[in-house]
């Protein structure tokens, strides 16, 4: 019999149907094109065995005058420098550590015996166990409670952190590892905060609460009052660094006895960390925002106050947005924004124990914003340029989303504007704020809600001037745009664009399956990728059922044309500082991408699951049956280090365009030498019968890769009926 090839379209098509696609591909994960042929995407291994505390939303990669390889990493919770794989925390600072505290613990005896499940455990006094809820212990069960009513702690989970819920007898020592601190003034924090104590005597609280376990980094688990806050005692000289794991923190908790009945020997002090952000954004303030009967105001050993039906919340709405970060490179040194909140600058000399300090706060600094939506350092002419931040003058502090700063050329400090300075300021006319900036070779593209615009380098006196480019677009969020040489491609509402001297939607053969499942209440974590070896632009998105990133889209701007998967990637930067793409996972690891072929997120290592599915292919008009017999392989298994590597190739016929695969025949192909000359099996046998029917190709081996070429079918007519 006569053999067909089977020669695909490239790229995924699915703003069609399966069966008007035919020649083309219907479906894949973790796939791509190159020269027109499908293949696996490479695999990936952990850049660092160490992990960072939050989810990570910028990543910065760059090399010190020294040839050291730094990469900037910023999370809902730090900002880490990278260096040789281990994280330096330069958070900046908020109050430093001339701030008087106190601190506050429980120890008591159980009123009463208790049963492993018993989820109310009343006490003979409460005193010192916070009211807001805490962490005690019973023999050698942890348990957590939510709140106190008189000396009964409710909503108990036994058996906590790994131990096991148990009985315990009348008069059993209940310990506390919850401690309250109460702050000589307004502290200003938020939950998951990080502070650090000094200044503590040795002996502390006066029993096991010691002073080496109090004087240490901790971060705040529960926000009492405006001067009150808790912690969660770990034991002494563990660095948060040291504990930091995929998921949060490691501590070994410290439990108090009986003596642990002061307030802090010495001189206590604490130094504040900025206020950290949220890993995923907050919908609005309205119905299903927050906790029914949330919890209010209350002392560190009173009850607090709740909310009753129709009151209004005491919901603050610090902190309530996505935590997102802008850097770029003075010289060696780093800006750093966090969006909506201040710019910061880290002195590279200064070392990896010094942390970033406001921008304002240099020595000669002069009219300097305080706030901002996004900073960038321009390469061409070394200004350093806010984008959305505050005015100069009379108005500092108060943020104009609109607005455009720049200090003066090769200065951090300089930022007033004079006739013997290149300062200044621009201000957009459309839109309600700037949502994003992306440098180009020739100019910056800034993006607001609305509307597009090109700021670019003029020279004294005006120093830069704006025009606007298009007045109808839209923009996803501040990630969704990446520059490609003189081109900027970004992830618009529902619409992909490229703007290349003008802008332009581009075509997408898969637009509607992306945003037919898409978390647009988490539209801000889109993040765009440059793949530059493989001339692709990776989309990273939340799909409808997910909280973070779990997918990607791909365009292939050589090819020009899509395709899809699922991975999770919280951020991506290209090769360049270093030879692969480095990605940041929600699992909260770097990762070196495009490096072997396997999936380095586990020890052992796992493999990739990766397919790809053909739409349905019939004869004729499809009015007739088909009788496949065999199909004859082609593909290669190059750069595969298996003895064995193989795929799988499926068959399915179906009588019906919308119908059930009514039969499927499947083999795998395998690898039988590999020198001189690749060779694999020659040939699978079947026996199909439909009107129409596709080619899957599919692999789940450790070690494989592969490239598909042109197949060839054994098929012919089997009548009408």
């Amino acid at each position: 019999m006569p053999l067909t090839k089977l020669q695909f379209k490239p790229g995924i098509n699915r703003e069609t149907t399966s069966y008007s696609n035919e020649g083309g591909w219907f479906d894949c994960d973790k796939v791509r094109f190159r020269m027109g042929f499908p293949e696996k995407i490479g695999g990936w291994v952990k850049n660092s065995d160490s992990a960072f505390l939050g989810s990570c939303r910028a990543l910065h990669p760059w090399v010190t005058l020294l040839g050291e390889k730094l990469i900037g990493v910023g999370t809902g919770l730090k900002y880490y420098i990278n260096a040789g794989g281990a994280y330096k925390d330069i958070t900046p600072l908020r109050i430093l550590g001339n701030r008087p505290v106190s601190f506050a613990t429980g120890f008591d005896t159980l009123n009463g015996a208790i049963v492993a499940t018993d989820q109310s455990i009343t006490l003979n006094s409460a005193t010192g166990f916070p009211a807001g809820g805490g962490r005690i212990l019973i023999g050698a069960e942890q348990i957590t409670y939510v709140s106190i009513i008189g000396a009964v702690l409710n909503g108990c989970t036994r058996g906590v952190n790994g131990t096991t819920a148990a009985n315990h007898s009348n008069s059993a020592n209940v310990s506390c590892c919850t401690i309250s601190v109460t702050d000589s003034a307004e502290h200003d924090a938020l939950e998951n905060d990080f502070v650090t104590f000094t200044g503590i005597a040795s002996t502390g609280l006066g029993g096991l609460i010691t002073g080496p376990v109090l004087n240490q980094e901790y971060q705040i688990t529960h926000i009492f009052s405006e001067t009150v806050f808790q912690i969660e005692a770990r034991s002494a000289g563990t660095a948060i660094s040291d504990i930091t794991i995929s998921g949060g923190l490691n501590q070994t908790f410290v439990f108090s006895n009986n003596s642990d009945s002061g307030t802090g020997a010495g001189s206590p002090k604490a130094t504040y960390q900025i206020n950290t952000g949220l890993d995923s954004a907050v919908p609005g303030t309205g119905w299903g925002a927050g906790v029914f009967g949330g919890i209010g105001t209350g002392g560190a050993s009173n009850p607090p106050t709740t909310t009753g039906w129709g009151d209004p919340s005491s919901l603050t709405v610090d902190g309530s947005t996505l935590r997102i970060w802008s850097h770029d490179n003075f010289g060696e040194d780093l800006i750093i924004n966090v969006r909506d909140e201040g710019i910061y600058y880290w002195d590279r000399s200064g070392g990896f124990t010094a942390r970033a300090v406001a921008l304002n706060t240099l020595s000669g600094s002069n009219s300097t914003p305080t706030v901002a939506k996004q900073i960038l350092v321009s390469d061409k002419d070394r200004h350093i340029i806010a984008f959305g931040c505050d005015p100069e003058g009379s108005g500092a502090g108060v943020q104009d989303p609109l607005l455009i700063r720049f200090g003066s050329q090769e200065s951090l400090t300089d930022w007033a504007s004079t006739a013997i300075n290149t300062a200044g300021d621009l201000r957009i006319g459309s839109g309600s704020e700037i949502i994003c900036a992306v440098e180009t070779r020739q100019q910056v593209l800034v993006f607001t809600d609305v509307s597009l615009h090109a700021m670019q380098f003029l020279g004294p006196p005006f120093t830069f001037g704006i025009n606007t480019i298009s007045e109808n677009i839209t923009v996803a969020g501040p990630l969704c745009a990446i520059a490609v040489n003189d081109s900027v491609f970004w992830m618009g509402q529902e619409e992909f664009y490229i703007y290349s001297g003008a802008v332009k939607k581009i075509p997408c053969t898969v637009k509607d399956y992306v945003f037919s499942d898409f978390n647009k209440q988490q539209i801000e974590k889109v993040v765009a990728s440059n793949n530059s070896s493989f001339s692709e632009i990776w989309w990273f998105y939340p799909s409808a059922n997910s909280e973070e990133n779990n997918k990607y889209v791909v365009f292939n701007y050589e090819q020009n044309v899509w395709y899809y998967g699922s991975l999770s990637r919280t951020y991506w930067v290209d090769r360049g500082v270093d030879e692969l793409p480095i990605a940041a996972s929600a699992d909260n690891y770097l990762y070196d991408q495009e490096n072997g072929t396997d999936d380095g997120s586990s020890v052992p290592v796992s493999s990739i699951s990766a397919y790809i599915e053909s739409s349905q292919i019939d004869l004729g008009d499809g009015d007739k049956f088909l009788f496949l017999s065999k199909i004859i392989p082609d593909i290669t298994f190059r750069d595969s280090t298996a003895n064995s590597p193989t795929a799988t190739f499926t068959l399915g016929v179906r009588n019906f365009p919308g119908g059930k695969y009514l039969q499927t025949d499947a083999d795998a192909v395998s690898r039988t030498s590999s020198n001189p000359v690749e060779q694999f099996t020659t040939e699978i046998r079947t026996r199909l019968r439909g009107r129409s029917f596709n080619l899957k190709v599919e692999s789940n081996d450790l070690r494989t890769t592969w490239r598909l070429g042109t197949p060839r079918v054994e098929v012919r007519p089997d009548g009408r009926r």
